[in-house]
């Protein structure tokens, strides 16, 4: 086995203990106006309308993969945990017909390639171990004229690292590919798996606690129309596109 194989296998080893040893609070599903903004966000920003053939690479217990296919979207998921995809099918309870498939991103099952409209992911990108590898085979996955949509934190934003050093669960080795979170970083990745018309948006600053509160959607409203603070918005989505 190569060095670059072993390597791989146990960063995926870490990520796998990090998800596994805790139910993590922050990944339950739900419906929240938090959890809805984030979807609207990705939705619109991906040009993805009802009837389209989607997949959400770690969709993780299902957190955005209900609400997503409630809007008449054809969702199958790929999760590499074995155990967050078992809670998946526990909270769907038989609700929606969605396909998921354990396994890693760049060793997807054949029967998928160039099956899907877009592929997408929510806080998903910054736990991938190569981000140049993890784009050429999510490329493999979408149709020509596909796009590829992560909603991700943005690093410029101190509130993570807090979240980091404070929230229970949460660990550097676990999150520290938070840092990799930068346009240029995200846009050579796309360059080099040959995707193009890359874009990036940002929006939001509140946690879930101050976004699900009416009065705090308000502020954060004000707060998105300041323009300085534009760098520090605490959510980016980044897209490409194949050609």
């Amino acid at each position: 086995m190569s060095s670059g194989v072993t390597e791989k296998k146990q960063f995926n080893n870490v990520q796998r203990e990090y998800f596994e040893s805790v139910e993590k609070r922050t990944m339950v599903p739900g419906d929240t106006p938090y959890i809805r903004r984030h979807i609207e966000e990705l939705v619109r920003f991906g040009g993805i309308v009802p009837g389209e053939h989607v997949l959400e690479v770690g969709c993780g217990m299902g957190r955005h993969i209900f609400c997503l296919a409630e809007q008449g979207i054809r969702m199958e998921g790929l999760e590499l945990s074995p155990i967050l995809t078992e809670r998946l099918h526990v909270f769907n309870g038989g609700r929606f017909n969605i396909p998921v498939y354990c396994c890693d991103v760049v060793n997807f099952p054949a029967e998928l390639e160039g099956a899907f409209d877009a592929v997408i992911g929510f806080f998903t990108l910054h736990h991938f171990h190569d981000l140049t590898e993890c784009y050429l085979a999510m490329k493999r996955l979408v149709k020509t004229g596909g796009r590829i949509v992560f909603l991700e934190p943005n690093p410029y934003n101190p509130l993570y690292y807090l979240q980091i050093l404070f929230v229970p669960g949460m660990t550097w080795q676990g999150d520290k590919g938070i840092v990799k979170m930068r346009r240029r970083v995200i846009f050579n990745a796309m360059a080099a798996a040959g995707l193009c018309n890359p874009e990036m948006r940002r929006f939001g600053f509140f946690p879930p606690f101050l976004a699900n509160q009416k009065w705090g959607r308000h502020l954060e409203a004000v707060l998105e129309r300041t323009l300085f603070l534009d760098g520090f918005k605490a959510f980016q989505i980044f897209r490409g596109d194949k050609r």
